[in-house]
């Protein structure tokens, strides 16, 4: 059964970033997002009163979740859906990948959580992997100002989910239900990109076609409400750290996905710069005492 929950989160959420490259077009971003999440906010909460499992927040917690409303499920994927138009979504889930790198550096210095040995080799890699993916576009005589932008929109929505996911352990820490907190988190999140439409006089005109509204669809229903319920059950069965490997595993799916749907082209550089990323995030995980094995089994200069 684990297994089988394993494989859907890594299928789910492997996917949702070509999902996210089909809701380009004519409308915009923030309403997009408005949308996914309105909708993901009103099936959880009706799937919540209905088995009797909603849980009341304090006015504090409440703020707390307009916060991570706003990092995880507002401009987080913000960044993301503008980052699609200047890098492959494969790309995008890449660098997204590197999120436990940023939970590493949010963790100590939010909860001054120690700071683990595989740290520094960890980001190491991953920072040459980024470098090596990307290395094609980045030498190339006239560098495309769209690559900068669609890599720094999403390091900086990668980092507004490692807020979010700050926001969540402080809630956990404080002993309250997670599904709940997700939820009202969802639609305080779509309340904000609501604003930030309205503000940009963006809009709310929906896009009748097959695409977009299957996209809106499995964002809403598979990425959001499914994924994020399927993920959450896998915590409770194997652990956090231990569901948590399958963010290596969501660029293989997303790159094979760009590969045929979006002629994405690999060089050597990629398949060196992913194997780097996905090396480094493998070190972030491995028990700190692996350093220390290495140094002994290490042949020692005669």
């Amino acid at each position: 059964m684990n297994a089988l929950l394993y494989l859907a989160v890594i299928l789910i959420w492997g996917t949702t970033w070509f999902a996210i490259y089909l809701q380009q077009g004519v409308v915009a971003a923030s309403v997009s997002i408005f949308y996914r999440f309105l909708l993901a906010a009103v099936l959880m909460m009706a799937v919540l009163l209905i088995s009797g499992r909603l849980r009341k927040l304090a006015l504090k917690d409440h703020l707390f979740c307009i916060a991570q409303g706003c990092c995880v499920f507002a401009f987080n994927f913000y960044c993301f859906y503008h980052a699609a138009a200047y890098i492959s979504s494969g790309l995008e889930s890449v660098i997204f990948s590197m999120s436990v790198l940023f939970n590493a550096c949010n963790g100590w210095l939010w909860f001054r959580q120690k700071l683990s040995p595989t740290l520094l080799p960890a980001s190491i890699l991953g920072l040459a992997g980024i470098i090596t993916l990307f290395w094609h576009d980045l030498s190339a005589t006239q560098l495309a100002p769209g690559l900068l932008t669609g890599i720094g929109l999403s390091l900086l929505g990668t980092y507004g989910f490692s807020l979010g996911n700050m926001i969540s352990m402080r809630h956990k820490r404080q002993g309250l239900d997670v599904v709940s907190t997700n939820t009202y988190a969802m639609g305080y999140g779509a309340a904000i990109m609501a604003l930030v439409s309205l503000l940009q006089g963006a809009s709310f005109a929906m896009q009748w076609t097959p695409a977009y509204l299957g996209s809106l669809v499995y964002l809403a229903v598979f990425g959001s409400v499914l994924g994020f319920g399927i993920y959450f059950t896998l915590v409770g069965r194997i652990g956090a750290s231990q569901a948590a490997y399958s963010t290596l595993l969501f660029p293989l799916v997303a790159l094979t996905v760009s590969t045929f749907y979006e002629a994405y082209q690999w060089h050597i550089q990629s398949v060196i710069g992913l194997a780097l990323i996905l090396l480094g995030n493998l070190v972030m995980f491995s028990p700190p005492g692996w350093l220390t094995l290495w140094r002994k089994a290490a042949p020692t200069p005669s």
